[in-house]
């Protein structure tokens, strides 16, 4: 992966919350780019690459997804189960992004094979470093597994 730009795709419905993250990650120089969605529909319409999302030029696919739970039309696990689920998908690392704190939504993101789970508010320097962590991961397969 090296040289190519990092896209992160952010589902969050809190418009606030979106922009407080965008900033934080642009100034930890976390992506290159950063697309944000305010709906699971929305998200799993752009991972498709369906309806305005279907040209992946305009549209990479992204090499990491923000996940908010508490999302209109789709909810954030049924994303996530979705994501893992579809084999074209299910090596996307997601990260679940949210204010609950409540251990049932933990234990379900982890069940449906979310990459980790953090809580809102963020600690923007701790999010960098795990975001680069989880960069190497990727590094180690010389190039993104789609």
């Amino acid at each position: 992966m090296d040289g190519e730009p990092l896209t992160i795709l952010l589902v969050e419905d809190n418009l606030d919350h979106a922009e407080l993250v965008m900033r934080n990650m642009e100034d930890f120089q976390v992506a290159n780019t950063i697309v944000h969605v305010e709906d699971g529909e929305a998200a799993l319409d752009y991972l498709h690459g369906r309806g305005k999302y279907s040209d992946r030029k305009l549209f990479p696919m992204p090499h990491l997804m923000l996940l908010d739970l508490r999302l209109p039309k789709i909810d954030g696990l049924e994303v996530l189960k979705e994501v893992k689920n579809a084999e074209q998908l299910r090596a996307l690392p997601v990260v679940i992004l949210t204010t609950s704190d409540a251990e049932r939504d933990m234990a379900m993101a982890y069940e449906y094979h979310a990459n980790s789970y953090v809580t809102k508010p963020v600690n923007f320097g701790e999010f960098s470093t795990l975001l680069k962590d989880l960069g190497f991961y990727w590094l180690a397969w010389n190039k993104c597994p789609w």
